[in-house]
């Protein structure tokens, strides 16, 4: 079906919904390389006001992706929520933004219509909101999961511990941890990125954490972000797995292309659950996105890279994950070219996630060939901060060795902590005043000589 806005004397034409969206899209290199952008901001002014007049039902009838071809779109059409959907069913999108805008949609209202809300519904109506709308409603979005710990309480953030190293060298490793903890860091997951797929290595690294975890009972949860297929390798030889960890996309095409299907993510994650590792909840999954990721496989189908990450939210809700993350700026600046399109893709993905019941965090992040510097990331983590993202990363010095790009550091969630007066995970708050690493305010304390940590430092040290 076509689409037209009259803006004057001029008709403005959309060949279908897919090209309304995409034409609709704040500017992205994504868009443009995949030749779907508005060609003018004329265009795309328009697109958002034809845009605005579509009914929320029409994402109900009008798929972006065939049905018969692609399991994604199956997925959201077969376990679409009607009685979720029915309170807000009468709006068209820019009907629904002002709703969200309102004091009607409170924390409440806005978890109970959320299994209702389909990812291109969020895409659309995301597309007509400033940042200040996006930040708004998403800090009144509330999604909490639980494993050795509560994440997404309402005042809180946490933190991924990522320990990353070139060789996976268990000293290097087993150095960051450490030093991590020391900063307050890790309640979200202690997450290795490994540089081997070796089961040996894999296995390896696990029990270093259960071990790490174990022995200064640390409420929290361990995961080596390998490939699907390799945790379930590992789980079947006893390794020690709290979280399975997978990167999804928004199409059946792009999810191939990463050797994931929704059925072997269902194995795992019975398979996770099976082992009953978690002290206080079930939510086994650690999944992770990024805009661009479906154009980058040749997999976009044509529709908007936006779209389409919102899209790898619907996949990631149907597991329950404990968390879930946009790697915002680590594709690059084909996809995201400046620190102006990271900051807008880092806000628009943390709101849909939200809207749509996802525990949404991000890696506030970029490559050193995008036109972004640390100074936007600041930008970026405080505006997420101020809307009530579950969790960033806190890596060493904010440069990761191994997967070679920049990020947040363990320096920085303080940074937040203090501005925006944030705590960590209510048990691992307690752990940490335990060990006598923070006081009863949440602040750091300066570490004794004896400390257990710094024992172990040295005791690693040789």
């Amino acid at each position: 079906m076509a689409y037209r806005h009259m803006i004057g004397a001029h008709t403005w034409l959309f060949s279908d919904l897919r090209d309304l969206m995409a034409k609709a899209t704040p500017i992205r290199s994504g868009d443009m390389l995949a030749g779907i952008a508005a060609g003018s901001a004329e265009e795309n002014v328009a697109a958002r006001m034809c845009l605005a007049d579509i009914p929320l039902q029409t994402f109900l009838a009008e798929s972006l992706i065939p049905y018969e071809a692609d399991e994604v779109t199956r997925l959201i059409l077969d376990t679409h929520d009607r009685r979720a959907f029915a309170p807000v069913s009468h709006h068209t999108v820019g009907s629904f933004r002002d709703w969200l805008l309102s004091d009607q949609a409170d924390s409440a209202t806005l978890a109970a219509i959320a299994p209702g809300i389909t990812p291109e519904m969020a895409a659309a109506v995301s597309k007509i909101m400033r940042n200040q709308d996006l930040i708004l409603t998403a800090r009144k979005c509330r999604v909490t999961t639980r494993f050795n710990n509560t994440i997404g309480l309402p005042g809180t953030l946490a933190v991924r511990l990522q320990p990353n190293h070139p060789t996976d060298d268990p000293a290097g490793i087993t150095a960051s941890i450490l030093d991590g903890l020391l900063y307050g860091c890790g309640d979200a997951v202690i997450g290795i990125n490994p540089a081997s797929d070796s089961i040996g290595v894999i296995t390896d690294l696990l029990k270093l954490l259960d071990e790490i975890i174990r022995r200064f009972d640390i409420p929290t949860q361990g995961c080596v972000l390998t490939h699907v297929t390799t945790s379930l390798q590992v789980m079947e030889r006893g390794a020690p797995v709290d979280l399975v960890f997978q990167s999804i996309a928004g199409t059946e095409a792009a999810n191939a292309s990463f050797g994931v299907t929704l059925a072997l993510l269902q194995e795992a994650r019975a398979a996770a659950r099976s082992l009953r590792r978690g002290a206080i909840g079930d939510n086994v999954m650690y999944f992770e996105t990024g805009q661009g990721s479906a154009l980058s496989a040749n997999a976009h189908h044509g529709v908007d890279q936006q779209t389409l990450e919102v899209r790898a939210y619907a996949v990631a809700r149907h597991f329950d994950p404990l968390l879930v993350n946009t790697v915002v700026g680590f594709i690059g600046p084909e996809y995201l070219y400046d620190g102006k399109q990271i900051i807008r893709a880092g806000l628009e993905d943390h709101f849909c996630g939200k809207l749509m019941g996802v525990p949404l965090g991000c890696d506030v992040c970029y490559t050193n060939h995008a036109e972004a510097d640390q100074d936007d990331m600041d930008t970026l983590l405080t505006l997420l901060g101020t809307a009530g993202v579950t969790y960033v990363m806190g890596v060493p010095g904010a440069d990761d060795v191994m997967l070679n790009y920049q990020s947040t550091s363990f320096h920085d969630q303080l940074y937040l902590r203090e501005v925006l007066g944030l705590k960590r995970s209510p048990e691992f708050e307690a752990w940490l005043q335990r060990m006598g690493i923070t006081g009863p305010d949440g602040r750091l304390r300066p570490p004794l000589p004896s400390h257990p940590l710094l024992e172990a430092s040295r005791e690693l040290a040789g």
